[in-house]
């Protein structure tokens, strides 16, 4: 099948009790047992839901593999991957990340001796260079947040696999249709569902996929022992946003060429990042490994904190908040909200500067959004 038809499809029959065609919202903690141990493949919410087992079949499916497991955040689903490693083990994480993903590191992981080394992703000598005898991990997120950069997934997955590193690659920013890591020589995909898997901007969720069976199991065990899963209402949410992934991801990827084109013209914008445009530095990687460029769109306005705060308020349809890849358009001020965390140091060291703005494009009238561009930036 193809990746419309298994999103709508994959995991998701008719419901053999009932006939349902829709997968039904097991709304249960527990399930009654026909004697001792003896069940119908449920037992008990936190280990297994049916209606969550519909949504990790599909996710899997569109990833290309074998394993899928939700979690109740993206984060929920970082720290199970992370939960692999063991003290003074070594990872290598570039230094342009998420900064959710950067505060796990350095309050929950480092204090249990997990060693991190944070380099330029951008130029694979400098991750080669990080390896230690220790290294059991690579950490990759391309595109990244906020910056839009570009790392090639082969190229540092084979260097990895070579010194014995396993791969991770957080594909939030594209989603399975746009880019499928697995496929590219990773060996576990992680997202934040919240994002533009769901769409629709009303459920936090997370999911892990993967063909390695040993791993597999491994990180089933800290889902089952930590109990970090999401409802059957949010799973029930997240499939039905999956549903229509496709026509979104399209409509996002569409709807941010024409903004990214247009804020180049723009006489008080500085630099516009937006991996679609030949201008960015990682065009070519993206073309390669990538069948779409997303529907974020940084870029840095003339001035800082305050002019910043001037755009946002002038705005009436992109929304001043925290998040992305709903079918609306919002706004972000990365520096203070997806960054704070960040010492301001190395957020100007990797570009997160004081007048940074990133942008998701939503799917509203192309019009619309632009007009509003416009006005705010007058």
């Amino acid at each position: 099948m193809k990746f419309e038809t298994k999103a709508i499809w994959v995991g998701q029959a008719a419901d053999k009790t009932t006939g349902a065609t829709i997968v039904p919202i097991y709304q249960t903690s527990t399930f009654t047992q026909d004697e001792v141990n003896k069940h119908k493949g449920y037992e008990y919410s936190r280990v297994g839901n049916p209606t969550r087992t519909a949504l990790d079949e599909c996710l899997a499916s569109l990833e290309e593999g074998k394993y899928g497991l939700s979690f109740s955040s993206g984060l929920a689903a970082e720290h199970a991957i992370f939960s692999l490693l063991r003290p003074g083990d070594h990872v290598i994480a570039p230094e342009d990340m998420y900064g959710g993903t950067y505060r796990l590191i350095k309050e929950i992981l480092e204090p249990f001796n997990v060693n991190f080394t944070f380099t330029d992703f951008t130029d694979i000598s400098l991750v080669q260079k990080a390896f230690l005898p220790s290294t059991k991990m690579v950490w990759i997120e391309t595109p990244t947040n906020p910056l839009l950069k570009i790392f090639d997934i082969t190229a540092i997955s084979e260097l990895s696999h070579k010194k014995n590193a396993i791969v991770i690659v957080d594909n939030t920013f594209l989603s399975p249709y746009f880019q499928k890591p697995l496929l590219l020589g990773a060996d576990i995909v992680v997202h934040s569902t919240t994002k533009y898997i769901n769409g629709h901007s009303d459920i936090i969720g997370g999911a892990v996929i993967l063909n390695n069976t040993e791993l597999f199991e491994k990180i089933q065990l800290v889902q089952k022992s930590v109990g970090a899963v999401p409802s059957p209402f949010d799973s029930w949410l997240t499939l039905r946003g999956v549903k229509t992934l496709a026509v979104r991801m399209n409509q996002h990827e569409k709807n941010a060429f024409r903004v990214a084109e247009f804020l180049q013209t723009q006489k008080n914008v500085l630099n516009v990042y937006f991996p679609g445009l030949k201008t960015h530095p990682g065009h070519e990687i993206a073309k390669k490994q990538m069948t779409g460029f997303g529907g974020v769109v940084s870029f840095q306005l003339k001035g800082g904190l305050n002019e910043c705060n001037i755009f946002f308020k002038k705005l009436k349809i992109f929304q001043l908040a925290d998040s992305l890849g709903g079918i609306e358009s919002l706004a972000n001020y990365s520096a203070l909200m997806t960054h704070d965390y960040f010492p301001k140091e190395l957020r100007e060291k990797i570009g997160v500067t004081d007048n940074l703005i990133r942008l998701s494009i939503g799917i509203e009238h192309i019009d619309d959004l632009l007009e509003d561009l416009k006005n705010a930036l007058a």
